[in-house]
């Protein structure tokens, strides 16, 4: 046997183990190959200089220290080499008393060569040799070369079985790939997450609650207003124009109001004034925004859309848009104005509500323009003065005051931002006229291409004519006087007019003259009012200056100027000399719209903005017998109507007169009067100049569907206003429709209006109404723009283009009973391909809700 004990710094014991076969002879086994004797040799002095070295670089040294060779006596069978043992070499006895079996390490074999499964024996040189021996004697041969089969097949073992680990290696860097990916996806999302959270937090934190339901950030200035159960219902940015970096602070002490409002200040640039004001179901909040500054412009901006809401009011616009969150125009003054030139037509009301319950209204000091962006989803109010609309500063830098109310149900919360009892002051005289507005018809002369044309005859002829269809009021356009402003009638043409009145008054008929404040330069009547100083002057000049403008056929006119107290006294003295001469004792006040007046004008005392001039001169002929106005801003005193802007005799003037009755109810005018069946007048092309530049006469006679369309309309809205007759046509057709819509009328419809008058009267309510106001939360009857309803009994779907004999209905919830064939409807549904021949139009009148089928 040969034992060997090497210790080396990578192993703690080697032990070598040979156990030669029995039948072999003493002699031959002792003797040991000089080759072999000198490696070993070799070997073990380089051990013992490796121990040396590992003891002097202070490895603890074993006990023996040193390499000792015993070669046993003669006789013995095996030969021992022992190496020195480290401590760590455990030569115990195993668990069950078996001596352990010493582990053969070849300290020849390097970590390569190591990984190779041990050699079998082999013979060199005639010698049989154990794998062992060979591999330590290839090792100090200088026969180890790569060239040995041996060595080639170890190598190519080796790559054979490193290849799978390659494999593996290359799988495992994959899963660490994506390993990674994952750990930098998470990093992004928890960094993500972090900053969110921060930005939220310090939003609540920053966001202060007032009057419990404004959530307002005074460094972003987010605005929200959530309702009663605390759900957001309108949000906004205030102060659009601040600058970001300005800081806010609460007011100082003799700044803050007494009513228990919130002041906040951006130091020397802006404040602002929050009040609440709880009506019990409904809730508003007060907002006030003070430039302190010069150039800065309060802004506030809310959202367009939201929830599918829809923003409506403010009176047509230049797109003729159904609701506001449909439009999109840049800031412009809020104005009356011609809808085709300007951007607000000839009835406004500063008062906005959005389906979702949400109203807004300004105060009529705030020099308000008004923005749509549907881009940014932005509604905007701006308070900024200019050179026209707002050109009198109420105050000395640009203040925006309006309030915002909420309440869950759109209708209730109308009838509250428009509520006001029309019946303050009414005569029984008055409620009479109201009903025959309602009942009969208007009949307006036809306006002659010259003012020349116009005379007794004319306004005979046309009133027999007119007696087929009923009788009515006859309005008598502002011709009867030689020029506009006379205030007196034009005896050339008019020798007899009062004789010619009074068979009027005898048939039943009511006559109504057409008055300006519009004194032309070729009046008798300019003369006098400029020596006493009854007209608009011009801006930084002497009251002795007249501002002229140009109204209609008047190419030159001076305007009266109501806030002169002279003025309307003057005024009221030429209207008594007529009532008391010929009779008349009505009036249509033809006011233009604010855009008529001088654009530099100057009153004695400041306007506030133009619409304020017209609102003044009304106020005070009040009393004089209006029968309707051209413009308002303001609900004009009943039996006073609204009248629609001047339609083109075209399809689109059809519907633009449609939209102009509904959206004018929507904004607090109950009673409004549409233009003539048929249009006011014909224009090919489209205007540069507004409708009251031109001295436009009657249209051609419109084409007969046209005008049985519009007549089928007209028959349902509060007022019918004819220029055109329909016997001029001399079709059967046209005749049996007129008659067939006068029974309506009359039977159905008048019934109706006088049935909701009185709401009207006392809520605010319109008598003509969109979808939405029968149904506010469906949202069907919020897009449904070419369906209205007179009261909330009947639904009525004219057909507005040309051609067509069906269109698409939709009946709100309820039965519904047809006006064309009787049969019974189910509501809530829309009803497609509805047959509508052109004699007819589609009404449909509610039963009670217990009716069956």
């Amino acid at each position: 046997m040969i034992n060997a004990e090497m210790s080396s710094p990578n192993c703690s014991r080697f032990t070598l183990s040979s156990v030669m076969p029995e039948d072999r002879s003493p002699e031959k086994d002792t003797h040991i190959d000089k080759d072999t004797n000198r490696e070993m040799k070799m070997a073990m002095a380089t051990d013992e200089i490796a121990d040396d070295a590992t003891s002097s670089l202070g490895t603890p040294a074993t006990t023996p220290g040193t390499t000792t060779l015993n070669t046993p006596d003669k006789g013995t069978g095996a030969t021992t080499i022992n190496f020195a043992s480290t401590p760590n070499d455990d030569d115990s006895d195993d668990e069950f008393g078996n001596v352990k079996k010493r582990v053969y390490r070849d300290r020849f074999r390097n970590r390569r060569r190591a990984s190779i499964a041990p050699l079998p024996a082999l013979r060199l040189n005639s010698k049989e040799m154990l794998a062992s021996d060979f591999d330590t004697h290839s090792l100090a041969s200088n026969q180890a070369s790569i060239t040995s089969v041996n060595s080639l097949a170890s190598l190519l073992r080796e790559k054979m079985q490193a290849f799978p680990q390659l494999i593996r290696k290359k799988k495992r860097e994959t899963k660490d790939y994506k390993i990674k990916i994952f750990v930098i996806i998470m990093f992004f999302i928890i960094i993500f997450l972090i900053g969110y959270a921060y930005i939220a937090y310090h939003q609540q934190v920053l966001t202060k609650s007032y009057f419990q339901k404004i959530k307002f950030n005074s460094v972003d200035r987010i605005f929200r207003i959530l309702n009663h159960d605390d759900k957001e219902v309108i949000s906004g940015q205030l102060g659009v124009t601040l600058s970001s970096d300005s800081a806010p602070f609460h007011c100082l002490e003799e700044q803050r109001r007494s009513d228990g409002s919130v002041c906040i200040e951006w130091n020397g640039v802006a404040r602002l004034h929050m009040n609440f004001e709880d009506k019990g179901v409904f809730r508003c909040y007060t907002l006030q925004w003070q430039a302190l500054t010069p150039g800065l412009l309060p802004t506030d901006c809310y959202e367009l859309k939201r929830d599918n809401g829809l923003w409506f009011g403010g009176g047509i616009t230049k797109g003729q848009e159904w609701s506001l969150s449909y439009a999109n125009f840049d800031f412009m003054p809020y104005a009356s104005g011609d809808s085709k030139v300007h951007q607000f037509g000839n009835g406004v009301k500063r008062y906005f509500i959005n389906s979702i319950g949400v109203a807004m209204q300004v105060s009529e000091r705030t020099p308000l323009q008004l923005g749509i962006n549907r881009t940014e989803n932005q509604f905007c109010l701006r308070a900024a003065n200019d050179d026209f609309t707002f050109v009198n500063r109420l105050t000395a830098l640009p203040q925006l005051d309006y309030k915002i109310c909420t309440t869950e149900d759109m209708r209730s919360l109308h009838m509250l931002m428009t509520q006001q009892s029309l019946w303050d002051g009414l005569k029984e005289q008055d409620i009479q006229v109201l009903h025959s507005l309602l009942e009969e018809p208007v009949w307006r002369i036809p306006n002659q291409d010259l003012p020349d044309s116009l005379n007794e005859t004319v306004i005979c002829d046309y009133s027999e004519s007119a007696i087929a269809m009923g009788l009515g009021h006859i309005v008598i356009n502002e011709f009867w006087q030689e020029n506009i402003g006379d205030f007196s009638v034009d005896r050339a043409r008019f020798p007899t007019l009062k004789d010619t009145i009074d068979v009027l008054h005898r048939r039943g008929f009511k006559v109504v003259f057409t008055i300006q404040p519009f004194i032309s330069t070729d009046s008798v009547n300019f003369k006098d009012a400029v020596r006493r100083k009854l007209l608009i002057y011009e801006r930084h000049s002497e009251r002795s200056i007249p501002a002229l403008t140009r109204y209609k056929s008047c190419s030159s006119a001076g305007v009266l100027d109501i806030t002169n107290n002279a003025s309307v006294p003057w005024l009221l003295e030429k209207l008594q000399r007529l009532k008391e001469e010929y009779g008349v004792k009505s009036f249509y006040l033809d006011l233009g719209t604010g855009y008529n007046l001088p654009h530099y004008y100057q009153c004695r005392q400041p306007l506030d903005n133009p619409d304020m001039y017209a609102r003044m001169l009304t106020a005070s002929l009040e009393g004089e017998g209006l029968m309707a106005v051209s413009t308002a801003s303001v609900v004009p005193k009943p039996p006073i109507f609204l009248s629609t802007p001047p339609a083109n005799a075209t399809w689109e003037g059809l519907r633009e007169t449609l939209a102009a009755v509904l959206n004018y109810g929507v904004i607090g005018y109950p009673f409004v009067l549409p233009g003539a069946i048929g249009g006011d007048y014909l224009l090919e092309r489209s205007l540069t100049k507004m409708v009251t530049f031109y001295s436009l006469g009657q249209p051609p006679l419109p084409d007969p569907e046209l005008f049985i369309r519009w007549l089928q309309l007209a028959t349902f809205l509060p007022a019918m206003q004819f220029s055109h007759l329909p016997s001029e046509y001399r079709s059967d057709l046209v005749t049996r429709v007129a008659q067939e819509m006068k029974e309506v009328r009359q039977t159905v419809v008048i019934a109706l209006l006088k049935k909701y008058l009185s709401p009207s009267m006392n809520e605010g309510l319109p008598l003509v109404r969109p979808l939405w106001m029968m149904d506010p939360h469906d949202p069907a009857c919020l897009i449904v723009s070419d369906e209205f309803s007179v009261g909330e009994e009947l639904i009525v779907a004219p057909i507005l283009d040309a051609g067509r004999e069906e269109r698409e209905v939709y009946l709100p919830q309820g039965v519904w009973k047809d006006g064309i064939d009787g049969s019974l409807r189910k509501g809530s549904r829309w009803m497609h391909g509805y047959r509508v021949p052109k004699e007819k139009i589609a009404y449909f009148r509610k039963m009670p809700d217990n009716t069956r089928f």
